[in-house]
């Protein structure tokens, strides 16, 4: 399940990117400006929005501590912002002059990865901004690292995954990966080890396929590719796509204008889409010129039976059920799940003074407002007035007004 928070109308074009650090979050769009947000609250911080490219900005992503921004746009050049002061700390001229398309960084800040329309990848190193190296391919639209920091996969619009190291040596290719070119990979955040190490990378393209596979890395150094599934459920293009940080959601965005996210296993669909590595946050940005942001239940306490939800658990429990008030009383009284299933309204009223009972809103409303203090049931004090709709009750008594 996912809520909407809020919806950030800034950008004057098209929202190309989206990104996440711990504390920050960033768009990129074809107005040429990124926009950087608390995500705390997502307000825009002093020095947004970055200005310094010519043409549109199609990528960017933070460095892992979250310290800089790096960008790539149409004007051929790969940028790194202070996300401190805003500034630019370096511009990187793509070989060739060619827009470049895409940019990724290795989780360990080594090295950045730029790709552009003319085919040039070109790998540099990021502590010295020095370019390593450079090869020609077909158009580069997609690119990410493992989390070994070792290999990176980069997707064409011709179709084409190939796999990388860091002497530019192709390890594999995946030739026709995405019928009508790939428009998005990336790497699963977690390595699975056994008798071979194992990656795991998502990929989506024109096809309107949103594609995983197995990547395994043998002693003898060589890798293998495996398809591992292939998600048929959007209607058009599927232009991005992305793991949380515990490798345990895929999140989707597509041109059909919905959003899917799997439980490493469901899916979301739009342009861009990105994970908040710290909290339970998805941004979509999208062509009609907005970025929303969305939370994720809580997946953890929503898979465990009531009897076996902690204290905290009912804390959360109580809060989304928009009960605040009644957190601390909880807590005072150690109330778990098995605690909370065994609550009677004789126990709400004598002992935590919760009255428990269903009134018209209009007469307790009324009973409130004259100052009453105590339950009109019980004649007990009320520690909170905070009342919650019984829609259980409401439910049975339209069911009955229909059936009569």
């Amino acid at each position: 399940m996912t809520s909407l928070i809020c919806t950030l109308q800034d950008h004057r074009d098209d929202v190309n990117w989206c990104a996440f650090s711990g504390k920050l979050f960033a768009t990129c769009s074809g107005d040429k400006t990124l926009r950087i947000y608390n995500t705390c609250d997502f307000s825009e911080l002093p020095f947004s929005p970055l200005s310094g490219h010519g043409y549109g900005v199609h990528c960017c992503c933070f460095s892992t501590c979250g310290q800089f921004l790096i960008s790539c746009s149409t004007d051929a050049t790969t940028m790194v912002w202070s996300t401190v002061t805003g500034e630019i700390e370096a511009v990187l001229e793509h070989p060739g002059r060619s827009p470049v398309r895409i940019c990724a960084l290795s989780p360990d800040s080594a090295h950045l990865v730029s790709g552009a329309s003319d085919g040039t990848l070109a790998l540099w190193d990021f502590p010295s901004k020095q370019l390593t190296g450079a090869v020609s391919d077909t158009t580069m639209v997609a690119c990410s690292f493992s989390p070994c920091s070792q290999v990176f996969m980069s997707g064409s619009s011709y179709g084409d995954l190939r796999l990388w190291d860091l002497d530019m040596n192709q390890l594999l290719a995946e030739k026709n990966a995405h019928d009508l070119g790939v428009t998005c990979c990336i790497f699963a955040p977690n390595i699975l080890s056994g008798q071979v190490v194992q990656f795991r990378l998502a990929s989506c393209g024109q096809d309107s396929h949103l594609k995983i596979w197995a990547i395994n890395k043998f002693s003898s150094g060589g890798y293998k590719m495996q398809l591992l599934h292939t998600l048929t459920g959007q209607s058009a293009p599927v232009l991005s796509c992305a793991y949380s940080s515990d490798g345990q959601l895929l999140v989707s965005g597509s041109v059909d204008k919905t959003v899917t996210v799997y439980d490493t296993c469901y899916f979301l669909y739009v342009t861009a889409c990105s994970f908040s590595p710290t909290l339970p946050l998805i941004a979509t940005g999208s062509m009609d010129k907005t970025v929303n942001i969305w939370r994720l239940e809580d997946r953890c306490r929503s898979k465990l039976l009531v009897s076996d939800w902690s204290e905290g658990d009912v804390s959360a429990w109580l809060v989304d059920e928009n009960l605040e008030g009644l957190v601390d009383k909880f807590r005072a009284n150690n109330i778990d799940g098995t605690e909370l299933l065994s609550l009677t309204k004789e126990t709400l009223a004598s002992e935590l003074h919760i009255d428990g009972y269903s009134y018209e809103r209009e007469a307790i409303d009324s009973w409130i407002n004259q100052k009453n203090r105590s339950s009109p049931m019980t004649n007990l004090p009320l520690l909170t007035t905070l009342l919650t709709p019984n829609h259980t009750l409401k439910m049975a008594i339209g069911r009955w007004k229909t059936s009569h």
